[in-house]
């Protein structure tokens, strides 16, 4: 088995979602795993289950790959053994094809604690597919690599595995450059005198105002009527959702009778403190949230009732809002595709467009970066389903968006977390954290939360967080940040915490012989004084932005008058 231990170096953030002739080579040079390319034919490799195993060689081009064949059992497959220690975080990939037809394969690790699952991809035939994913384990020791499809019939190909193991520091380290890379930009502030000469020596002194990088968190109409909870959610967050007061649910619980009451007052809330909404959601395809009048229509009747619902919110709010979660939860449930046909949920984001072609519209989804063993959300279903949408007649210029709620109910495996991002960055769509939470099931709710947030947050193709964690007097939904007197809790400290990482701290020094400083600065808003002992008043009072930018830096010259 691999015993040795690959210098771990940048994180490879690419991935694939298209089906190749020939397949990528292996990431990190297949890190730990013993003859990746299957270049010496099957050294390190052997049978898992009651497979037979072969190597192979295509003629035209000689690519060498390993294939299970003779498969009775869904995990009858290839294996290698790998040492997997409890301190490490491990990145996988591999190269799929299949025999025949198309369907899912995951990679999974058996260990001495049990299953751990790495990531999983709908291979086809004809060509490869790239599996990136990633994990974790709780104990050091020997683990299994083998390879499973529910598809007992086709044979499995190989190529290009790879499983690169990084050190905690290493992928802080990750985090960390990605941040200064994404989120800061080195900005240079230039002071010169009404001749344009430069000024030495002027003591500068930079405040930041305002974050760029949304963050935020769901809120109901308790908000409304409880000033403590404004004070504590205004001064802290940016964005948020309406837990309930924009669901057709709540707006039309009786068939004709619709109310918007609590939902104008919590956007009007929203704008008088300069937060911005998403739109949550405009249509549930879960049967267990369809009001029963809805779910009694007629397929006829159902699709004007629809009709209604989109045109009815999304008229409404047209333009008020950044985001609309047109179809929530549509790779899990499908009301409404049950009743009105595969595409109904296709055709509702072209009604959507029509109405509000400007804001973005989202897919939101659970799972897609909480559990990799739920299949039915998995990073390539999700584009998928994308592409459905995408290929709806005049959907073709559409607005999309991916929105992943993040409900973690066990510990966060951040590999893979990681890994289903790079794969649904591939669309090159904005990606937002909808909906996060963490479940106290371990006593550790505040710690993954922490973790979850950096991750998230340092994610070069991450565009926003909101957090689900509004407050009731009856308690939140799954985490609370405050105690009922608005006191943080062990959640809500780490909200403070990153919040206060995520912004600039008060910079100060002084310009040098050319008149210059420099500052790395998060994106934001930001105030910035300048004084001098040749300037006519104290001092010089100026508001500049921070935004992405590919130059090297971004440059604001600031006129000190004398």
């Amino acid at each position: 088995f691999a015993g040795f231990e690959a210098n771990a170096l940048t994180y490879d953030y690419t991935a694939s979602v298209e089906c190749l002739a020939n397949p990528h080579k292996p990431q990190y040079g297949g890190g730990i795993i013993i003859n990746p390319e299957l270049s010496h034919g099957l050294r390190g490799w052997s049978t898992f289950g009651n497979a037979e195993i072969e190597h192979r060689v295509v003629l035209s081009g000689g690519n060498k790959f390993i294939v299970a064949h003779s498969r009775n059992q869904p995990n009858d497959s290839i294996s290698q053994k790998v040492y997997l220690q409890k301190d490490k975080l491990y990145t996988f990939s591999a190269w799929i094809q299949m025999s025949d037809g198309n369907a899912p394969v995951a990679a999974v690790f058996k260990t001495t604690a049990g299953l751990k699952h790495a990531g999983a991809v709908t291979a086809k035939s004809k060509c490869w597919s790239m599996l990136k994913g990633g994990l974790n384990v709780n104990a050091s020791g020997l683990a299994e690599l083998y390879f499973e499809s529910k598809n007992t019939s086709v044979e499995i190909w190989v190529d290009s595995i790879s499983l690169q193991p990084f050190t905690q520091d290493q992928w802080r380290s990750h985090q960390d450059q990605s941040i200064e890379k994404t989120r800061k930009t080195n900005v240079r502030i230039e002071a010169v005198d009404e001749q344009g000469s430069p000024i030495s020596n002027a003591s500068i002194s930079i405040l930041q105002k305002k974050l760029s990088f949304p963050f935020g968190s769901a809120v109901n109409k308790n908000i409304l009527t409880n000033t403590a909870y404004q004070n504590w959610f205004t001064s802290r967050f940016t964005v948020t959702s309406f837990e309930n007061e924009m669901k057709w649910y709540t707006n039309e619980p009786v068939p004709g009778q619709e109310n918007y009451k609590d939902a104008d007052a919590l956007l009007q809330f929203s704008k008088q403190h300069n937060i911005a909404v998403r739109g949550h959601t405009v249509l549930w395809e879960d049967p267990h949230y369809v009001q029963g009048w809805v779910a009694s229509l007629s397929p006829r009747d159902l699709a004007k009732a629809v009709d209604k619902r989109i045109n009815s919110i999304m008229s409404k709010y047209k333009g008020q809002l950044i985001a609309w979660d047109v179809v929530n939860e549509n790779l899990h449930s499908s009301f409404f595709e049950s009743k009105l046909g595969q595409s109904a949920s296709a055709s509702f984001y072209n009604r959507a467009h029509m109405i509000d072609a400007a804001t973005t519209l989202f897919l939101n989804e659970y799972n897609t970066i909480e559990d990799n063993r739920d299949g039915l959300s998995k990073p390539d279903n999700y584009l998928r389903k994308l592409r459905e949408i995408r290929g709806f007649p005049g959907n073709n210029n559409l607005t999309l968006g991916i929105g992943l709620q993040g409900h973690f109910s066990n510990p966060p495996d951040l590999p893979y977390i990681r890994a289903s991002i790079d794969i649904l960055a591939s669309a090159s769509l904005p990606i937002w954290i909808t909906e996060l939470d963490v479940a106290n099931n371990f006593g550790e709710q505040a710690e993954y939360l922490e973790q979850i947030l950096r991750e998230l947050h340092a994610h070069p193709k991450v565009s926003g967080i909101v957090l689900w964690s509004a407050w009731a007097p009856g308690g939140c939904y799954r985490m609370c940040l405050t105690d009922d007197n608005f006191n943080n809790l062990a959640t809500g400290n780490v909200v403070d915490k990153l919040r206060q990482e995520w912004g600039s701290k008060a910079s100060e020094g002084t310009t040098d012989t050319d008149g210059f400083f420099e500052a790395s600065l998060f994106h934001g808003d930001y105030e910035v004084k300048i004084s001098h002992p040749t300037m006519k008043s104290p001092f010089l009072d100026q508001s500049f932005k921070v935004v992405s930018t590919d130059h090297t830096f971004e440059q604001t010259t600031l006129l000190l008058k004398v």
